[in-house]
């Protein structure tokens, strides 16, 4: 379970949000709204480790976040596309593996690829193809790397309309499997099943 417990942040003199309470359970997913500039990309960065809250606490599985557990059972995918761009597909999902301390078989990359509807573009540099497949490039990120909490900043974003769709039904699956997932987003998001919390 993920457990947010009084989480306040604050840029410069202005204060983004405070008294944050969130309980998170395996299946369910907590989407974070809001206009630009209202502190979902701030929440989030917060979440993962990246930037500290003015006050609060946030735990993993009943202990203090971030831990070296909660690193491993963690997949953040940020606002930007972190892809290297001189490198392919391919090479990105297998750097991604080895940053993480795990090796990726092309097999497995192959096909996550292709599920993100990347067949023929595996061995093309990343600087050649367009935002929403970079885009797919990240994303294929989640088949890759077995995580319990997905944390998504804007995932939607430069996708079309099949790849709308196709994330959303990633993301079912991963309820469905027990997983969890925070997302962020200012408008509805198409993820059938799972239990949904709105902030």
């Amino acid at each position: 379970m993920l457990m947010l417990r009084q989480l306040s942040c604050s840029r410069g003199e202005r204060r983004l949000f405070s008294g944050v309470d969130v309980d998170l359970h395996a299946g369910e997913w907590l989407h974070v709204q809001g206009e630009n500039g209202a502190g979902k990309t701030s929440l989030m960065r917060l979440l993962v480790g990246l930037s500290p809250a003015d006050s609060g606490e946030i735990y993993w599985r009943g202990e203090k976040a971030p831990s070296a557990e909660f690193r491993r059972e963690l997949l953040y995918l940020g606002h930007h596309a972190a892809v290297k761009e001189e490198l392919t597909p391919l090479e990105n999902l297998s750097l991604s593996a080895a940053l993480d301390g795990d090796v990726l078989d092309e097999r497995g990359a192959l096909g996550a690829l292709i599920r993100l509807g990347l067949r023929g573009r595996e061995a093309l540099p990343v600087r050649v193809l367009s935002a929403g497949q970079k885009r797919r490039v990240l994303l294929a990120r989640l088949l890759t790397r077995k995580a319990t909490l997905w944390v998504l900043d804007e995932a939607f974003n430069a996708l079309d309309v099949g790849a709308v769709k196709l994330l959303g039904d990633l993301i079912a699956e991963h309820l469905g499997n027990g997983g969890m997932a925070v997302l962020t987003s200012h408008q509805p998001l198409p993820v059938p099943g799972g239990r949904v919390l709105v902030l």
